[in-house]
């Protein structure tokens, strides 16, 4: 009898056990197959699900592929590879692994979730570097919150937004280029086809990044093959710079993409496309680092009709919602944006009043002399960031959608004794609410409560906006759109509504509309000391 009992109280802890079991391990047929994640508290995670066929060998540069629907239940329990790189820095934290075979994206959902709001995020790192699996960009706190995070992959650097005159030969519109922007698109339509499995509402989806993340949202609120795919925007630290004509460039300081690659291939002593996929990735990233090959998307006519600027100017950019904002100390940790600083105060003003013209004295009053080094930081920062944010908000603004900015001002001891008083991406932990999983190398967040405050209100105000497009986090200010006040919320030490953000926008547009005007003279960071002389003042330019 005594045997028996126990037999019994065996299997009836096994069937205890096996709801527990099932929780811990989610599994979600979906369109493309089925899926095993994990279960974390009451998040439901799937990592390294491929969203397209990897693009490698005669598929290299190539749109990506939708892939076949894999049989069986696809483990979805780690991450999948990050996309070839160069090796990080020291400190910033390593992938477990890189890959042409890299396509994949991860979620974060709510257990039990049902037609819940959903955020894609894009990774940051100037188009070269990063990948959707990085800590800070753990989406649980967003799931906890009711939104579903999906974290995606795309192709980087050479590999990703190479134009090539033999590999536009190849192609049947006669382009190249663009194919991580390509990749982007390719993971939304995966999102729309197979994220209701997952309780996500494909009718909901709002995309989101930060720097070259964020430079990827304006390219997809650009690109006519992502339109309908994602119903708002974030946009965190954006650069609305001079993207490269596709051939025939319109600038004189900034050759055309087919231009660039075929330097590149001759730099890796490549003939032709054939010689390029001849060679590994890992050669070919690391080639192109020798070469300083900058990527960023081209102005193919298809893929990107037109200039970001003159996109967002004629109004044909995505009619959504948009979150956009800046930090207060972009360029203290990206001091190789910066030129030479002149000897003195004196040659300072003479060089801003030699370049700058009618605008000197305005530039000289926001930018003054006498902090040189300041003056220079702010002046990189708000011609690229500030400048874009604001652009962004005012032109969404005018065609009738609800637009939001933001400007990240906190300071904590660890970055603001370094000099790294809010410095770029210094937000993305306290959005995520990751501020205790940041890199090494990142100065380390306090975990205090007025950093969880903080924090707790980010994260609140980014998942509201994903949810129904208005900013909210309770006990926290009411954030006002952005309007003839250009109204904005500072994160400071708490959240605080204020009017006209600190960002020379008053200079920096009209300084970029006289050089469209002109013509032949790009927009990025050619400005301040090294700004190329000011043309005159054009109809339609203030």
């Amino acid at each position: 009898m005594r045997r028996f009992i126990q037999a019994l109280a065996a299997v009836a802890a096994i069937c205890s056990a096996a709801p527990a079991f099932a929780q811990q391990a989610p599994v979600v047929n979906a369109p493309a197959g089925r899926v095993r994640g994990v279960a974390s508290g009451d998040v439901h995670i799937f990592r390294g699900i491929p969203y397209a066929r990897p693009p490698v060998g005669e598929l290299r540069w190539r749109p990506p592929l939708r892939p076949p629907r894999w049989r069986g239940v696809r483990d979805a329990t780690q991450f999948g590879a990050a996309c070839v790189q160069p090796p990080p820095p020291a400190g910033a934290g390593a992938h477990a692994a890189t890959s042409e075979d890299c396509l994949f994206l991860n979620i974060w959902a709510p257990a039990n979730a049902r037609k819940v709001p959903v955020l894609v995020w894009i990774h940051g790192g100037s188009l070269i570097g990063g990948a959707g699996s990085e800590a800070i960009y753990d989406g649980a706190g967003f799931a906890a919150r009711g939104v579903m995070v999906v974290s995606i992959n795309y192709r980087l650097g050479a590999l990703g937004w190479l134009a090539h005159p033999g590999l536009s030969a190849e192609s049947r519109r006669n382009i190249s280029g663009n194919y991580g922007l390509m990749d982007q698109i390719e993971a939304l339509r995966w999102v729309r086809r197979n994220i209701g499995a997952f309780g996500g509402d494909a009718g909901n989806v709002t995309i989101a990044g930060e720097s070259a993340g964020a430079l990827s949202v304006m390219y997809l609120m650009a690109a006519p093959d992502a339109r309908g795919l994602f119903h708002r925007a974030i946009a965190q630290s954006a650069y609305m710079i001079t993207m490269p004509e596709l051939r025939n460039g319109a600038y004189a300081d900034w050759p055309d993409a087919e231009t660039i690659g075929a330097s590149l291939a001759a730099q890796l002593g490549a003939a032709d496309a054939a010689g390029l996929r001849a060679m590994s990735a890992e050669a070919l990233i690391e080639g192109a680092g020798r070469a300083r090959y900058f990527p960023l998307g081209n102005v193919d006519g298809r893929t990107l009709r037109r200039q970001l600027v003159d996109v967002f100017d004629r109004g044909e950019q995505a009619p959504v919602p948009i979150l956009a904002g800046f930090n207060e100390g972009e360029i203290r940790s990206l001091r190789f944006l910066l030129p030479p600083p002149p000897a003195d105060a004196a040659a300072y003003a003479g060089e801003i009043r030699a370049r700058y013209g009618d605008l000197a004295d305005a530039f000289l009053e926001r930018y003054p002399a006498e902090t040189i080094s300041e003056s220079m930081l702010a002046t990189t920062r708000d011609a690229m960031y500030g400048w874009t944010a604001e652009r962004l908000v005012a032109k969404q603004t005018a065609i009738g959608a609800p637009s939001f900015l933001y400007y990240f001002d906190h300071g904590y001891p660890a970055a603001d004794e370094a000099g790294f008083h809010a410095f770029h991406a210094a937000e993305i932990p306290f959005v995520f609410g990751t501020t205790a999983s940041t890199p090494p190398i990142w100065p380390a967040v306090p975990q205090t409560a007025q950093e969880q405050r903080l924090s707790d209100a980010m994260l609140s105000y980014w998942a509201t906006f994903a949810r129904d497009g208005a900013p909210r986090a309770q006990g926290e200010e009411g954030w006002r759109t952005y309007g003839p006040d250009r109204a904005y919320m500072a994160f400071e030490d708490a959240p605080r509504m204020r009017a006209g953000p600190p960002n020379g926008y008053e200079i920096h547009e009209p300084v970029v509309c006289r050089r469209r005007a002109q013509g032949g003279v790009a927009w990025h960071w050619n400005v301040g000391v090294i700004a190329p002389p000011l043309p005159p003042a054009a109809p339609g330019c203030r």
